[in-house]
């Protein structure tokens, strides 16, 4: 009986060890739709178009919101904070297949060649920027660190390459910061051509519903138009063929009554005779 006891005690110690277990939840798929696979690579052609301007520049804020307005257009209702947290767990990803041979890897992470292909244009941009500098010592070393930078891991994602586009001096920084304020205003009035050019397009397709409308419109007024005109030249017609049947009727009628007249005149003569 003791050692009944002493084991329905542990199996009760263990049901309370069970129920004080923390349960994981998964709170960042909660509070967000999964993202697609086609939305994922429309996000990451529309980030390498901008990787040049991201390494450009330390404060990137601006550049997420274009890219959360560019996906928008695309149909995709993503805010720019979204969009930098898949970033970061796709670099995240794609760091950690280094040691992975490349059919593995394409296997695992469907995304690999996207990234493949921005950070190889990132090392190349930074290659081809150390040649026309005559820095070609250590270049292939630094585009190797600009191909993994930290821009993917820092908020103002700062990297190897615009850190030493600051060391030149007080004369080469103040060309790299202009040319990213020539970057970026380019964004800017690229992203407010965009935005004109969407509302001529709701504005065209606006009046385009409305004189559509006006032309069903005008057109049902035509048709009731010529429904009600057929109407009454049918009406009119029955009208006049109703009218001549009477006439014909009080012909018959007159007809007949003098033929019966005629009729009781003769016999009224032959009884007199």
């Amino acid at each position: 009986m003791e050692g009944h006891h002493r084991h329905h005690h542990h199996q009760q110690q263990q049901h309370l060890q069970q129920q004080q277990q923390p349960v994981s939840v998964n709170v960042e798929a909660d509070r967000f739709p999964q993202w697609s696979v086609q939305e994922t690579k429309d996000f990451l052609m529309i980030r390498a178009e901008l990787d040049q301007s991201f390494m450009e520049t330390k404060r990137n804020k601006l550049l997420w919101e274009v890219i959360s307005t560019r996906m928008r257009e695309k149909g995709y209702n993503r805010s720019a904070e979204q969009c930098k947290c898949k970033w970061k767990n796709l670099f995240t990803r794609y760091k950690g297949c280094g040691t992975v041979d490349a059919e593995t890897v394409r296997q695992q992470f469907p995304f690999y060649d996207e990234l493949q292909a921005i950070f190889t244009a990132r090392m190349q941009s930074v290659l081809c920027s150390e040649s026309e500098g005559g820095g070609a010592t250590g270049s292939k070393k630094k585009a190797a660190q600009a191909q993994l930078s930290s821009d993917e891991e820092d908020d103002t994602e700062e990297n190897e390459y615009s850190f030493r586009k600051k060391k030149k001096g007080k004369t080469g920084g103040g060309s790299s910061s202009k040319s990213g304020s020539i970057n970026i205003k380019e964004m800017l009035e690229d992203f407010m051509r965009q935005q004109l050019q969407m509302e001529m397009q709701w504005r065209e397709a606006l009046e385009s519903r409305e004189n559509e409308r006006r032309m069903k419109e005008m057109e049902w007024r035509q048709t009731m138009e010529a429904l009600e005109n057929e109407r009454i030249m049918m009406e009119r017609r029955w009208r006049e063929r109703e009218e001549q049947r009477r006439i014909r009727e009080e012909a018959r009628a007159e007809k007949r009554d003098a033929l019966i007249t005629a009729l009781l005149n003769k016999l009224r003569r032959e009884d007199q005779m």
